[in-house]
């Protein structure tokens, strides 16, 4: 997404923000040339922000401020004294960078006349349910980082003193695991005891991550709109989850193609002079959510029922290379969403047999603490999660290209079935 328009603002404010303090070089004038410094604050305490834009800055004055660990923040601050702010690229900024001299004033200024010369791009910044989303996503994935790190820890150190586990062993449950490591040698005290750190640490990371899986798959089946993602073959709470973590407001991309790009589905390409080269995916677009979509084409690949996974077996066939075929099929899951969370199909009449599968598995990763905190028995919880997914919110395009709830929706069955919808 590009800047607006720098004319309509009174004045552009380049906003350099650190945790403890902030920079800021107010600008006035059009473009980066003609732009003149009015006044420059240099390092001042990020506590004062609300009171310093208050006494300095007016409702016309645009602040800019370049993507960062607490810039979502700053522009929610900003916000509730009714300033208006932008986030820019931090990789379009980076490139812009003086090597030989750099300070925060330079950047303030630098940051200002980037979004002037209306090159920049601008960073969409989460509301608060989906910045919290994405939290949890990102809990949840050091988490399971952490349990493999401590998994081959434990067997690292095993195989150093000669002791090779059967691949099946539960490390992450002490109480079965504990004996066969005991009775595969003879283990000196300080040994043993190293052994069960590894084990407690283990432990730890095991309940971190299905502590924020359950919390995942609780936030999935308790949202229409999240839950409605499921319908899509090769789609569970992680993939549905991480889609409302990341996507957020899926209207703010106008049409299929713009959320391929943004996932990173596009291939990538040079066409210029007499030279043309094609590329793949890597290297652009939202690393995570292409992986988890590439993960469930993967899947759908080896379904043999589903008509998308014809599809892919019929293209794999014709180039011979699964990762093309794979990557294909991604982008046209990444379609199928776009459309599901735009509302732009025929509401549910019946849950097959699969997609009562794919639930059950869901509201396992729930739990017997999981039921209980929401004080819901299994099957009335499953239930309620049928009727949700048979009377989810649909929308409409009207002539103004605006979605709208609307009760029913027609829709060609076609895509339904060209996507594996149920």
């Amino acid at each position: 997404m590009t800047t607006g328009n720098p004319n309509t603002f009174e004045r552009v404010i380049g906003f350099d923000s650190h945790p403890d303090s902030f920079t800021a070089a107010i600008l006035r004038g059009p473009t980066p040339a003609a732009a003149i410094i009015e006044k420059m604050f240099n390092k001042v305490p990020m506590g004062q922000l609300q009171s310093w834009a208050k006494r300095h800055t007016t409702a016309q004055d645009l602040f800019v401020l370049e993507a960062s660990g607490n810039s979502f923040q700053v522009v929610r601050t900003l916000a509730a004294v009714q300033c208006k702010a932008l986030v820019l690229e931090s990789c379009h900024l980076g490139k812009l960078k003086e090597a030989h001299a750099n300070n925060d004033k330079i950047s303030a200024v630098r940051i200002g006349k980037a979004y002037l010369a209306g090159t920049a791009k601008t960073v969409w910044v989460p509301d608060t349910r989906t910045q919290e989303r994405r939290d949890w996503f990102y809990a949840h994935r050091k988490a399971v980082k952490r349990t493999t790190q401590m998994r081959a820890r434990l067997r690292s150190y095993l195989s150093d003193n000669g002791v090779r586990l059967k691949r099946n062993v539960p490390l992450t449950k002490p109480d079965q695991a504990q004996e066969p490591i005991r009775q595969a040698r003879q283990w000196s005290p300080r040994q043993w005891q190293v052994i069960e750190g590894l084990l407690m640490e283990l432990r730890h990371a095991e309940e971190q991550r299905q502590h924020w899986r359950r919390l995942i798959a609780q936030e999935v089946l308790s949202d229409p709109e999240l839950l409605a993602i499921v319908r899509l073959c090769g789609v569970r709470e992680m993939v549905a989850f991480a889609l409302g973590a990341f996507v957020g407001d899926i209207r703010r991309f106008a049409e299929p193609k713009k959320l391929v790009k943004y996932i990173g589905l596009d291939p990538a390409f040079d066409d210029s002079g007499q030279t043309e080269w094609r590329g793949g995916i890597g290297g652009h677009g939202h690393k995570d959510l292409r992986c988890l979509l590439v993960e469930a084409a993967h899947a759908i690949l080896r379904c043999s029922q589903n008509p998308l996974a014809r599809w892919g077996k019929k293209l794999l066939a014709r180039k011979g290379s699964i990762n093309l075929a794979v990557c294909a099929m991604a982008r046209k899951l990444a379609v199928a969403v776009w459309h599901l969370m735009m509302g732009r199909w025929t509401t549910l009449e019946e849950i097959d047999a699969r997609l009562q599968l794919k639930i059950s598995k869901m509201i396992s990763q729930v739990g017997a603490a999981g039921l209980k905190e929401l004080n819901k028995t299994r099957k009335t919880f499953r239930e309620e999660i049928f009727q949700s997914l048979k009377a989810g919110k649909v929308y409409v395009l009207d002539p103004n290209k605006k979605f709208t709830p609307q009760t029913t929706l027609q829709r060609p069955s076609t895509l339904a079935q060209e996507y594996g919808l149920r």
